[in-house]
């Protein structure tokens, strides 16, 4: 029998056990937005961070770096952002592109989804502005984690670091997620990049990315009741060459 014909064996038992923890890393992950104010040990921290980089990157650069803090230093922090949002500063700018100048669908209504979905919960109608600021606000708590990181990258790489970036990022999600951890990848923090450099020692040849909060779920939060749905396969795959 040629090895193309021969049959594929379902995995042994033990490693089937690890796919579907995996498996349940992943899809039971979500953006939390209310966090308990339970500690988060810094060895856990340093054991999903090590976990996480072993994600792939080109030729093994390992661009990510991360700022990670708590406690005080997370607080000085937090209030430092939030007296800017909230006096309204307006030279605060990121220093890249995340979004198109205009949404199109399928993206649009995607977003809108996620948008309204989550205001919806919290009982905030179209055109109450400033209610959609104060919840904008909990970005730079953090949510009420414990735990609050900032990824940064040299400014000299280009796209291909940022691809391995995200793959990064993703782990350590998911790597949370299995030490029963919950987090929310927050682009918002890169608007306030110089606040962030200064409390943290970020130095300029650095570009800020995200934020990210990380604890443990306040499951009795209304935000955190939002669910977004996935797009199906047939959306965004193709297959070909495949014997049915």
């Amino acid at each position: 029998m040629s090895a193309r014909a021969k049959t594929v064996l379902p995995p042994p038992p033990a490693f089937a056990d690890v796919a579907r923890s995996v498996d349940d890393a992943i899809t039971s992950r979500r953006s939390v937005r209310a966090f308990l104010p339970d500690p988060v040990p810094q060895a856990l921290v340093e054991r999903i961070l090590d976990v996480a980089a072993r994600a792939p990157s080109g030729t093994n650069m390992q661009p990510w770096r991360v700022y990670v803090c708590a406690g005080e230093a997370k607080e000085k922090l937090s209030r430092a952002i939030l007296d800017s949002y909230e006096s309204g500063e307006k030279s605060h700018k990121r220093t890249w592109k995340y979004y198109p100048d205009e949404f199109f669908d399928p993206y649009l209504s995607r977003r809108r989804a996620v948008g309204w979905g989550l205001y919806n919960l919290l009982g905030i109608a179209k055109g109450e502005t400033e209610k959609m600021k104060i919840q904008r606000g909990e970005n730079y708590k953090f949510f009420g984690a414990p735990v609050g990181m900032i990824f940064t990258i040299d400014s000299r790489l280009e796209i291909g670091s940022w691809l391995d970036y995200g793959m990064f990022i993703g782990n350590v999600m998911t790597s949370a997620r299995g030490h029963g951890l919950h987090s929310c990848p927050q682009a918002a923090f890169a608007d306030y990049h110089a606040i962030i450099r200064q409390h943290l020692g970020i130095p300029e040849s650095e570009t800020v990315i995200c934020g990210l909060s990380l604890g443990y779920e306040d499951t009795s939060a209304v935000a955190n009741r939002l669910r977004t749905d996935r797009a199906p396969l047939a959306d965004f795959v193709r297959f070909t060459g495949f014997e049915s």
